[in-house]
């Protein structure tokens, strides 16, 4: 697994950004049962960037706490078989499937940890898995893909045991 991480936060998280995201990365990656070794991008910033890259690139005046730029177009969610036949989707010199790219904003994480009522951990946490699911096709336009998706997070993060 190749992690291209970015933390643009000044450290204000006060955890180990990497680590974290290397044990969620991975533990998604498992749960899920990818068969292939995966690369992601990961860059953790502040929402004056992550409000520039949300107007950008989904035309949404306000920050976000985290942004998924899949580079596969997944016809089922999760489902990895036909990805055998396709070429492009594979970085050709490590061979791992290309994923895509997730930006969190470091002020989102505090603020929603805080809301919540639970730990800086657990919120970045939480945002890693939610957004792996939608770089593996999931989506929570419908209720009934919501419901499936929030239950996914839930149960990845309790196998991680990075629970509230």
């Amino acid at each position: 697994m190749t992690i291209d991480f970015e933390d643009e936060s000044g450290d204000r998280l006060g955890i180990d950004l990497y680590e974290i995201a290397q044990r969620v990365i991975d533990g998604a990656i498992d749960f899920m049962d990818c068969p292939y070794e995966v690369c992601i991008g990961l860059t953790v910033t502040d929402n004056d960037e992550i409000h520039r890259l949300n107007l950008e690139h989904r035309q949404i005046d306000a920050p976000t706490d985290v942004l998924s730029f899949p580079m596969i177009d997944f016809e089922t969610p999760g489902e990895f078989e036909w990805l055998e036949n396709e070429d492009d989707c594979f970085d050709p010199e490590s061979g791992e499937l290309v994923l895509g790219d997730i930006v969190i904003s470091a002020d989102k994480v505090l603020e929603q940890a805080e809301a919540y009522g639970h730990s800086v951990t657990r919120e970045y946490a939480f945002l890693i898995t939610h957004s792996i699911l939608h770089l593996l096709g999931y989506d929570h336009m419908t209720e009934s893909d919501a419901a499936t998706m929030e239950q996914i997070q839930r149960d990845i993060l309790e196998a991680l045991h990075i629970t509230r």
